[in-house]
């Protein structure tokens, strides 16, 4: 079974546009699932039994949303399967995985979010860039693997958009303001200092890429989340700050200022406007709040 996991693996990554990191995952799962089968299975011999009785032991030491993603993991593999005319029926068909709870997103209020902003001071050695890097997240609402992986020419400064691939590689056009231009523009002479030091160093300049790490290559997810991290703690924000958070401010933002549901769906890069329902709930917490703070008669009486 291991050649078809495999084989999987390269089809997420190739024509599906799966992600590295969830394409390993996946096959950390399958793997997972072959040591509980007690080694090489074919196939065509793995039932619906065994199934739920290897998703029946993850409680044990998983969390749910684990015990989902490995199951989802599984459900995927043995579609492909069929899809291959590798088996004749699915395995997983019918196997209900946990019911997984509806956390709405953290967010950071936009005084929060400007204060995070202005952080990056002139002593750090990557400010124009990690500036730049915080101006496009929250401007854009972009995913930070679509942040990493946006090249140059992805970038038109005088129209102020940027092309943006998203899951499965499918492509939007986001645009973006003022203050993500200004920061791009001063960013900008520092990435191709980067790359004149990496071509004097002897190596291979990087062309594409349109933020860099110190070496000059492109800069990483994991280098993105650390650096928010760290001028989180500096500005004195009170919770853990994550890319996502500047993605899920980004989008409460829009809706508390009157932007409509179907435009931030577009601007997020959401296939289902469920995915994009969930801020909602905090959109009306904000109403409720203004409305109690606003309306004469929304105030509680004094005893």
């Amino acid at each position: 079974m291991t050649d078809l996991v495999e084989r999987f693996v390269r089809w997420l990554l190739v024509e599906k546009g799966y992600s590295p990191h969830t394409a390993d995952g996946y096959q950390r799962d399958l793997l997972e699932f072959q040591r509980f089968c007690g080694g090489v299975l074919s196939p065509e011999s793995i039932t619906s039994s065994l199934v739920q009785a290897f998703v029946g032991s993850l409680y044990a030491s998983n969390a749910s949303a684990s015990v989902a993603r490995k199951l989802s993991a599984l459900r995927t593999f043995f579609r492909f399967l069929l899809r291959e005319k590798v088996i004749e029926s699915d395995p997983v068909a019918g196997i209900v995985g946990p019911k997984l709870g509806h956390a709405l997103p953290a967010f950071l209020t936009v005084d929060e979010v400007f204060s995070l902003l202005e952080t990056p001071a002139t002593s750090d050695r990557y400010w124009r860039r990690d500036r730049a890097v915080m101006e496009v997240l929250y401007a854009t609402g972009m995913r930070v693997a679509e942040l990493v992986g946006c090249n140059r020419e992805d970038v038109d400064l005088a129209a102020e958009m940027v092309r943006v691939r998203g899951k499965g590689r499918k492509e939007r056009l986001v645009p973006f303001g003022r203050a993500a231009h200004e920061a791009l523009e001063q960013y900008l002479p520092e990435r191709e200092a980067l790359c004149i030091a990496r071509v004097q160093r002897g190596r291979k300049p990087e062309q594409r890429a349109l933020f860099l790490n110190g070496r000059g290559t492109r800069l990483s997810a994991r280098s993105v989340e650390r650096s928010i991290q760290t001028y989180a703690l500096r500005a004195g924000i009170g919770v853990t700050v994550t890319p996502h958070a500047l993605r899920h401010s980004f989008a409460t933002h829009l809706l508390e200022m009157g932007a409509d549901l179907r435009t931030v769906q577009e601007l997020l890069g959401h296939v289902s406007l469920s995915t994009t329902q969930k801020y909602t709930h905090i959109n009306i917490d904000h109403l409720s709040k203004v409305y109690d703070q606003a309306h004469p008669q929304a105030q509680k009486k004094q005893p």
